[in-house]
């Protein structure tokens, strides 16, 4: 080897152990928001359908779902529950049935949100399938509501919000 490329090779590895050589951060990867994902289980018929990890639902998020025509049922519980960031400039991917990947969420922001709000770009994907693409716009203490397919007896629906300790500019 040459002279030169050793000592070429000298220096790069000197700048490395010194901290001379810095990853450069990507700004597209910055946390601008935390989205909470929330999967129900809603039926007419037995409630211990939706399995052993399912837990009753708030008697405000019952009479939520009892207050819409397409969301009334007799028996909710929640099976699922995710926060993941929001990121700038990338696409961020929700699993709240961890550690299955049956239902999950690709959202990517369309543009920055707000303090009140954020606008995004919303797929449910159901045993790595997408069923269902939407642009949404989130809005603080207001849930979206999805109803999600037939599932075990009843039907899945879907929850997706701003998380309250979300930072936003």
């Amino acid at each position: 080897m040459s002279s030169f490329f050793q000592k070429l090779i000298a220096a790069l590895l000197f700048l490395a152990t010194q901290g001379g050589l810095h990853a450069i951060e990507d700004p597209g990867r910055t946390r601008i928001a935390e989205l909470r994902v929330t999967v129900y289980h809603a039926t007419d018929g037995d409630p211990s359908a939706a399995g052993p990890r399912a837990l009753p639902v708030a008697y405000a998020t019952s009479s939520r779902f009892s207050s819409e025509e397409c969301l009334r049922f007799k028996h909710y519980r929640q099976i699922g529950r995710d926060t993941s960031p929001l990121l700038r400039s990338y696409e961020s991917w929700s699993q709240p049935l961890k550690p299955s990947d049956e239902v999950m969420l690709r959202v990517e922001a369309q543009g920055q949100p707000t303090k009140k709000s954020a606008q995004l770009d919303v797929e449910v994907w159901l045993s790595k399938k997408k069923v269902l693409k939407m642009d949404a716009k989130l809005e603080d203490n207001k849930p979206l509501y999805v109803l999600g397919p037939e599932w075990r007896d009843g039907r899945l629906i879907i929850a997706i919000s701003l998380a309250p300790t979300s930072r936003r500019r």
